[in-house]
């Protein structure tokens, strides 16, 4: 009985730092690959428990709080957009940001899938 008490504490323990670290948006000024999710995923429940719209402008970050306004800039083109951090990600390694498709087709980069993008925190 002890054996498991201790393992269940310790567990606990190991599943708080599992969580999501968040980070202040003051400044957040960052450069990586963007990439977008679409159609499979229209509907579903997202990170921050609303419905994802594929139309809408929103995007996936792993570490910026919900709510946040970021101007996302395509660096190949020069064409950015803003949109509202509701979800988390980007699920693929060495990606700095997910878009909505509505978002990515602002950016030009429907085609491509991916392109590399300036992330800028907007102050409200």
């Amino acid at each position: 009985m002890k054996r498991l008490v201790t393992t269940s504490a310790l567990l606990a323990l190991l599943c708080g730092c599992a969580s999501n670290h968040l980070i202040d948006p003051r400044g957040y000024d960052e450069t990586g690959t963007a990439s977008y999710y679409g159609a499979r995923h229209h509907g579903k429940r997202t990170a921050s428990g609303e419905a994802f719209d594929q139309n809408g402008l929103t995007a996936a970050h792993r570490e910026l709080p919900f709510g946040t306004r970021v101007q996302v800039t395509n660096l190949g083109n020069d064409q950015s957009v803003v949109v509202r951090i509701n979800d988390r990600g980007p699920h693929t390694r060495g990606r700095l940001i997910d878009l909505s498709r509505a978002a990515a087709q602002q950016l030009g980069m429907l085609r491509s899938g991916t392109a590399k993008v300036r992330v800028q925190a907007l102050s409200d």
